[in-house]
């Protein structure tokens, strides 16, 4: 099968986005006779790896590179202001958008590809122009994901995550093709359950149309070999993993185990794997809580190093409030690793009763409370870990990038199919 990729972000050497974009495309292109379109930012990166698929990466203006640049810069100062970022970065957005368009409306148009995939930004607020020269071509849009709130009971998290600029989403209904695209699309795929029925309220969909599938999956080094337990030592080890920004809630966490009674504690340590501006105030709270030989904080570290500290670990605690995706949640399943997520967003639809923890994020008060609990009872269960750790390696595996691949193969067979049928 013929493909044209559309991501305007897909590079190897980056976290989030690109990184999952690239994933798809490595697995991808194994599979179909993949075109990849992307921005040329990424073609250091994708230039590293040997692909059989074409890439062909589209320039941008000086002008937009310097407008660019500006963007990133105001809407980062105080730390990154995502709402206001993906509004003012849009321009740079549409540019390639017209640009993708301009090139290949031809080759669309005219039959050259079996079909046009469009996967990121995988934000679910950004047409696609290409839809338009999709006449005889089956379209298929996403995974999309976002618009996910924070919950009621967190609003000083909100508002230090500028959530007051939320409401920049709604001009996004008003951009030339956004609603085109989605009412043209042969599938359109959401990245979560929540983004599914904001979606599903949002456009008329046939039956069929609209389903979901998680961006996020699991490279296969994760699976090899039988779920490890942690170290030798008798202490349990607990993982956490992410940028230190307030609505990641590593801070809940820290307070957790310090309320943890006493012989609870001396058997538990922390370590805290990433970095952000919240780390003064997380060292802070470790001296106050008396736990300085407890938790280790170790700074940022490259995404191919993680896996040795999923692997010396026996829990994984990522009570995050606001998650699109969370794949470091589906890492640590695959890693054998039971999790304590909080409820809230994609990472609740990874774990399940018999795979972790899930706590309803109602307060701040309330989530500290029960990752005490959740904790306590986990650390002197080590049957449970056992089980727990189990059902999670056998639940990732079905996240294994090269399935995912798969499952995508079938979605696009399904959309040719139902086409040919009209």
């Amino acid at each position: 099968m013929r493909v044209l990729l559309i991501m305007e972000q897909c590079n190897p050497l980056w976290a989030s986005v690109p990184l999952v974009g690239y994933r798809f495309f490595q697995h991808l292109d194994r599979l179909v006779d993949a075109t990849l379109v992307t921005h040329v930012r990424n073609r250091q990166g994708l230039e590293k790896e040997n692909h059989r698929g074409r890439i062909v990466y589209v320039e941008e203006s000086p002008i937009t590179a310097r407008y660019y640049r500006l963007a990133a810069k105001v809407s980062s100062r105080g730390g990154v202001n995502w709402p206001l970022q993906h509004a003012l970065t849009y321009p740079v957005y549409a540019e390639f958008n017209r640009k993708v368009y301009e090139r290949f409306k031809g080759e669309v148009a005219g039959g050259r590809y079996d079909l046009v995939h469009a996967l990121t930004p995988i934000l679910p607020r950004y047409p696609v122009k290409i839809v338009r020269a999709c006449g005889r071509t089956p379209f298929v849009l996403g995974p999309v994901n976002g618009g996910v709130p924070f919950p009621a009971g967190f609003r000083e998290v909100a508002r230090k995550e500028f959530d007051t600029f939320n409401f920049l989403r709604i001009f996004s209904r008003l951009l030339p093709g956004y609603r085109e695209t989605y009412v043209l699309a042969d599938r359109v795929l959401a990245g979560s359950t929540y983004t599914l029925n904001m979606l599903d309220k949002m456009f008329p969909v046939r039956q069929g149309k609209l389903g979901l599938f998680y961006e996020n999956g699991i490279p296969p080094r994760f699976l090899e070999g039988p779920p490890p337990q942690g170290s030798s030592s008798p202490e349990v080890n607990l993982l956490f993993a992410g940028r230190l920004v307030p609505y990641k809630g590593a801070d809940m966490l820290v307070e957790a185990m310090g309320r943890l009674p006493e012989r609870v504690r001396l058997r538990t340590r922390l370590r805290i794997v990433g970095d952000g501006p919240e780390r003064g105030r997380l060292e802070a709270m470790t001296r106050q809580w008396g736990m300085n030989d407890r938790v280790v904080f170790t700074g940022w570290v490259k995404q191919e190093e993680t896996l040795r500290y999923y692997r010396d670990s026996h829990l994984f605690c990522f009570p995050s409030v606001r998650e699109f995706g969370g794949a470091v949640v589906l890492e640590a399943m695959a890693c054998g690793l039971p999790c304590i997520v909080a409820d809230h967003g994609g990472i609740g639809e990874y774990v399940t009763r018999e795979t972790g923890v899930k706590i309803v994020p109602r307060s701040r008060e309330h989530v500290v409370e029960e990752l005490e609990k959740a904790l306590r009872e986990l650390v002197e269960n080590e049957e449970a870990r056992r089980e727990m750790s189990a059902r999670a390696a056998e639940r990732a595996r079905r996240f294994e990038w090269g399935r995912k691949a798969e499952e995508m193969a079938r979605i696009y067979e399904e959309a040719v199919e139902d086409r040919a049928k009209r």
